[in-house]
């Protein structure tokens, strides 16, 4: 079954691309034709690279790694942003901070600075401080937040990259192809997708159909990350009940040890009331031998009384 059809990308605008004068000749197989001095993207081949890049990106979600969600246009921020927390997946819609991907660790410096900020806010060690100097503190967390917040939990690098425009978004292409991670993009009339590893053919500066797009592509990473949950509880489970045989096979032959010893307690208990009712017995007949003396000894000493 296709995530998206035809018409819902045709509704989209997805197949206007750019003028001819401004096109890039390895996209000819994804055009479809040229009217009035404008290419029209085949969207045929819009629905199937879709499918595929959703795939894809299943199978990635699926295995627990991040997906990198970047776009800095305008029409497009607001979509990439709410798409990409819908699937806690981080993205990047201010500038494309240099060196991202390629000089990782100094970026991690950057957002741990900015999670040290925080710390000495809540524990009241900038309160001592100048209004100037707090006022400048907040001004450095602003600005860090602005361009890295959302990256904030990205702890090591992303296993591909969905991006909106890859000729606005060159730098991070680059990057991403210098360390070997996989590129999916929205890629236009106007755009080189030779560094694309997965090509969406479409309109990207029509938020109707990057909304569409992004929306087919995080459903099937919702899919991926249940997958992924499913498979973790069953996991869990069998490993629960391969731990939990060995302990009840244990009970099992503790119970059976135990088993005769309680039949011999049973049946002992008799031999021992048996066995105690037996020793008391002549003492029982002594002490109603003892009674009749008693009585002649008393009757005795109340006649001699009497004389």
């Amino acid at each position: 079954m296709a995530r998206t059809d035809f018409d819902t990308l045709l509704q989209a605008g997805a197949h206007f691309g750019h003028m001819k004068r401004k096109w890039n000749p390895a996209m000819a197989p994804y055009i479809f034709m040229e009217r009035n001095g404008i290419h029209i993207i085949d969207l045929n081949k819009t629905v199937k690279m879709v499918d595929e890049a959703a795939d894809a990106l299943k199978q990635i979600a699926k295995s627990g790694k991040r997906i990198l969600f970047v776009s800095t246009k305008k029409q497009a921020k607001e979509i990439v942003a709410e798409k990409a927390e819908s699937v806690g997946m981080p993205y990047v819609i201010e500038r494309w901070p240099g060196g991202m991907l390629t000089n990782f660790p100094t970026i991690r410096k950057a957002v741990k600075k900015m999670s040290n900020i925080d710390k000495l806010i809540a524990d009241g060690t900038y309160d001592k401080l100048s209004k100037r100097e707090n006022l400048q503190i907040q001004r450095k967390r602003a600005k860090l937040e602005k361009n890295l917040g959302s990256i904030a939990d990205l702890t090591r690098l992303p296993s591909a990259l969905f991006i909106v425009d890859v000729t606005k978004e060159h730098i991070a292409v680059a990057e991403a192809n210098r360390l070997g991670i996989p590129v999916f993009a929205i890629v236009d009339t106007n755009s080189d997708p030779n560094n694309v590893d997965f090509v969406i053919p479409a309109n990207d500066d029509s938020s109707k159909t990057i909304d569409v797009i992004l929306g087919a592509v995080c459903d099937a990473i919702k899919e991926g990350l249940e997958e992924r949950k499913v498979e973790k509880a069953d996991a869990e489970a069998a490993v629960d009940k391969k731990e939990g045989a060995p302990k009840a096979k244990a009970a099992k032959k503790v119970e059976a040890e135990e088993a005769p010893e309680a039949e011999a307690e049973v049946e002992e208990a008799p031999k021992a009331e048996v066995e105690v009712e037996a020793e008391e017995a002549p003492k029982a007949k002594k002490v109603a031998a003892k009674k009749p003396a008693a009585k002649k000894a008393a009757k005795k000493d109340a006649e001699e009384a009497a004389e």
